[in-house]
């Protein structure tokens, strides 16, 4: 693996036949080119409203209920789930938003409807490319509403932008991921588990990287010049931990009650 990458590969409790496990593992599909999230993504909408129960976030939570604002008043998030991880709707939910899940090839046209002052992509399995539902989708809500990313919500939305992806090596994994944020010059450690990467060739004018993996300098965040929509190719919702990447949730956050006429 450390000299020929990321490989397919079989388990098994019934068929112990060695060359029979080397065919079959031969003969498996490969992620490239497949869509994964089809077979994940829910087939129908949810409220959601779960809250963090993590003390790191306490005053965050506390400040939100200082706000008393009724449901109806609070920020409105609709999530696009591509398999997303239920840590993200929970922060999302305890800073004070009103939380709608939809299944990740939700047209934009129904997502407006809805009355979001933002929409968060999620994180889920495989290659962002064959997903041209999401690419469309995401397109047209550019400019519309706020839009955050992560994980393959960071691969989707710079594909919808016009850039192209590829399959890394081995992939990142771990929750001990160093990346630097370009602004600040400041270094997070991360969690990631990824198999793909947004590629620096030809990456649209639209977009500027913010964030860089500092193990083999591939593309870790970006952000969309006009519109302020931006992503990251790591989890700041991990549980447990790290928690270094918070405060993206609160720079999404601050976009939301600008929109929504919130003052935090």
């Amino acid at each position: 693996i450390r000299s020929e990458g990321a490989m397919r590969g079989v388990l098994s409790t019934t068929d112990l036949d060695d060359a029979s496990l080397v065919a079959k593992a031969k003969a498996s599909q490969g992620l490239v080119g497949r869509d994964l999230v089809k077979e994940v993504m829910p087939t129908q909408l949810e409220k959601w409203t779960n809250e963090l129960d993590d003390w790191t976030i306490r005053e965050i939570r506390e400040a939100a209920k200082e706000a008393s604002l009724g449901d109806e008043s609070r920020p409105h998030v609709v999530c696009m789930d591509f398999g997303m991880k239920w840590n993200i709707p929970r922060h999302l939910r305890s800073r004070g938003n009103r939380v709608t899940i939809v299944p990740g090839n939700t047209p934009a046209d129904d997502i407006l409807k809805m009355g979001p002052d933002g929409v968060f992509l999620s994180n889920g399995p495989g290659d962002p490319e064959p997903l041209t539902y999401a690419h469309k989708t995401i397109g047209e809500l550019l400019g519309q509403v706020p839009v955050f990313g992560i994980c393959l919500g960071h691969q989707l939305l710079s594909v919808a932008c016009g850039a192209k992806t590829f399959k890394l090596k081995f992939g990142h994994r771990g929750a001990n991921q160093p990346v630097i944020d370009l602004e600040t010059g400041k270094v997070e450690i991360t969690s990631q588990n990824h198999g793909f990467a947004v590629d620096d060739q030809g990456l649209p004018d639209c977009l500027e990287v913010t964030h860089r993996n500092l193990n083999d300098d591939t593309i870790a965040g970006v952000r969309h010049k006009d519109t302020g929509a931006f992503a990251v190719q790591y989890h700041p919702e991990a549980a447990a931990g790290p928690h270094d990447s918070h405060y993206l949730f609160s720079r999404f956050q601050e976009q939301l009650n600008e929109k929504c006429g919130v003052n935090a």
